[in-house]
């Protein structure tokens, strides 16, 4: 059976293989996001705020909107986020299947379009360039070996 890490590594550009959240993000992120999530909503998107933007999208089943906080960075034309919980997580499902959301990052807006799943060595340059050195240390620490890219246009300001 291959670890999420070899999974992830396997899947082409884009692939939909299942890979969920590693490990350590189920015994160190997932406790502590139940706990800080409501603070982060709040922040998640704001000028000096880089540690989440805020992800809109709607539900691929039920059709409503939703505004979930993941650490988005742009490169260029390009967001890149880090799939903390895996390609299975809601709302990335939802990014997907919708073929694209809005983004809040640093109190500008964005729409982004044509999702894509990409492995650790797929997204290096844009990790790179979108990502300090210890932000990408603690991404390998956590086991975070999936991404999304998405194409982003500037968007019209949403009310605060």
């Amino acid at each position: 059976m291959r670890t999420n890490s070899e999974r992830a590594v396997a899947a082409t550009p884009g692939a939909l293989e299942p890979v969920g959240p590693s490990l350590a993000v189920k015994l160190v992120m997932r406790p502590m996001t139940k706990m800080l999530n409501p603070l982060i909503r709040k922040l998640a998107g704001r000028r000096h705020f880089r540690m989440a933007a805020q992800i809109r999208h709607v539900g691929r089943r039920s059709g409503r909107p939703y505004m979930t906080p993941a650490g988005a960075r742009l490169s260029g034309e390009v967001a890149v986020i880090p799939l903390t919980f895996g390609n299975q997580s809601d709302w990335s499902r939802n990014v997907r299947a919708a073929g694209g959301c809005s983004i809040r990052l640093e109190s500008r807006d964005y729409t982004a379009e044509r999702p894509e799943f990409l492995s650790w060595p797929e997204a290096e340059p844009l990790i790179r360039s979108a990502f300090g050195p210890l932000e990408r240390a603690s991404f390998r620490m956590l086991g975070i070996w999936q991404f999304m890219r998405l194409h982003v246009v500037p968007a019209e300001s949403w009310p605060n």
